[in-house]
């Protein structure tokens, strides 16, 4: 098992580009079953995640050819879906909660699809209830198999219909999508997720020849059709990687630039940050960030104690929240971070506590962060990451703080940031892999 040694108290400066986005790779990857043509896919970042859903379509039949570590063309005309019931894919697949999104495509195309217990991050109870009941209303049958470990679906006869989703999930969202395309009739979903990675999706399945209406609203119209052909597709840098650059150049002290961002599809990111007091240029389509030496949080209009929270797109992404409770230890000020959707996301503050950090666990979906200004610097320790986000914020953590960190279960980082500690190093981060 790796570990990252740190040694903290360097100021980094220089450019860094973000990768392609984790949470619309493994949504765009899956919608190449879609058709028998060849789809080429460009921008994949290089994480474990991804890689791990690129061997798992192969194991399929899909022919999958890498013309660059970010570029990769799939064609999916010869699938083998009694693969879906071996133990080979129950194991590859539990480690990659990503894998339920092979169940649309897989639904559309093919009628059946197999779902195995979903792995991932261990933050607290992830329902797959929107997926199931909104292929449910669309004609599927669902049973769970316990003897295999398997959810067998099946839909000998795909039926759009009107969807009222209990919660604007985006996976189950896309999935349901997906799934809507190649159904017969009109499908309505409305409070679907409308994030960009799900407007993506939906861009590149109308450049198939998918007939749908709403993108970019919660209120989407798919009228399903019979095929679906090849396609090109870009995916966006990761604006949960911009995030965190962001905090990692506040923390630090830092001159970043942040370069290739797509401004307009990062909602209120830019924003949620100024409101800790960082500083920030949008140069085009870059975000500078300068050397800040104090950040002061602001508060309310009526003088209140600032609360940030994660809300559905547009509002605050839930994956940049570990970020910004991190970032807000070093600043003036105090803030309340209140994580709705996950119960076990804040319990990684225990470390940062032990670091010297002023923060009180309020319960499992509230922190309160009491900035120490720089008064006094937090100190390293040994500790280990619980999961992809709380990870790179410990390790923003251990590269402000003062003497040696080493972090360990670092395959939890790099499920969602590709070689992080090389692209550290190359601002000047003592970072190493042992």
């Amino acid at each position: 098992m790796h570990s990252f040694e740190v040694i903290g108290g360097q100021k980094l400066k220089g450019e860094i580009v973000p990768q392609g986005a984790k949470n619309e790779a493994l949504q765009i990857i899956s919608a190449v079953l879609l058709t028998p043509d060849k789809v080429t896919i460009t921008n994949i970042p290089d994480i474990l995640d991804v890689n791990l859903l690129i061997e798992l379509l192969g194991e399929m039949g899909v022919k999958t050819e890498r013309l660059s570590r970010d570029t990769c063309t799939f064609q999916a005309d010869n699938i083998d879906i009694n693969y879906l019931r071996t133990e080979a894919y129950r194991s590859k697949s539990g480690k990659l909660r990503g894998s339920v999104m092979l169940a649309g495509p897989m639904l559309a195309r093919f009628r059946k699809a197999f779902i195995s217990k979903p792995g991932g991050d261990k933050i607290g109870r992830r329902r797959l209830d929107t997926h199931i009941i909104g292929f449910e209303k669309l004609g599927v049958q669902f049973n769970y198999h316990p003897e295999e470990g398997l959810f067998h679906l099946e839909a000998p006869h795909l039926k759009g219909c009107y969807l009222l989703l209990d919660e604007p999930s985006v996976t189950g969202t896309a999935n349901i999508i997906m799934a809507a395309v190649m159904a017969e009739g009109l499908t309505t979903i409305y409070n679907a997720a409308c994030e960009p990675y799900i407007q993506q999706l939906c861009k590149m399945l109308i450049r198939m020849g998918a007939n749908i209406k709403g993108t970019g609203s919660n209120l989407l119209y798919i009228e399903g059709v019979t095929y679906l052909g090849g396609t090109e597709h870009r995916m966006l840098p990761d604006m949960i990687e911009i995030g965190s650059f962001i905090g990692l150049a506040a923390m630090t002290q830092s001159e970043i630039t942040i370069k290739n961002v797509s401004l307009e599809n990062l909602g209120v990111i830019p924003d949620k940050f100024r409101q800790l007091g960082i500083q920030l240029e949008l140069r085009g389509d870059d975000i500078y960030v300068p050397e800040q030496d104090v950040y002061e949080i602001q508060n309310f209009l009526d003088g209140s104690v600032l609360t940030i929270y994660d809300h559905p797109w547009p509002g605050f992404t839930p994956d940049l929240l570990s970020i910004v409770l991190v970032v807000a230890a070093q600043a003036r000020g105090s803030v309340l971070i209140h994580q709705k959707m996950f119960e076990s996301r804040l319990f990684f503050v225990d470390k940062l506590i032990d670091m010297g950090a002023q923060i009180i666990l309020c319960d499992p979906h509230r922190a309160v962060v009491i900035g120490m200004a720089r008064k006094q610097k937090l100190r390293g320790i040994t500790m280990s990451s619980p999961d992809i986000r709380a990870g790179v914020a410990l390790l923003i953590a251990a590269l402000s703080a003062e003497g040696r960190s080493v972090i360990q279960n670092i395959g939890q980082i790099d499920r969602g940031y590709q070689h992080i500690d090389e692209r550290l190093r190359k601002l000047g981060a003592q970072i190493n892999r042992i």
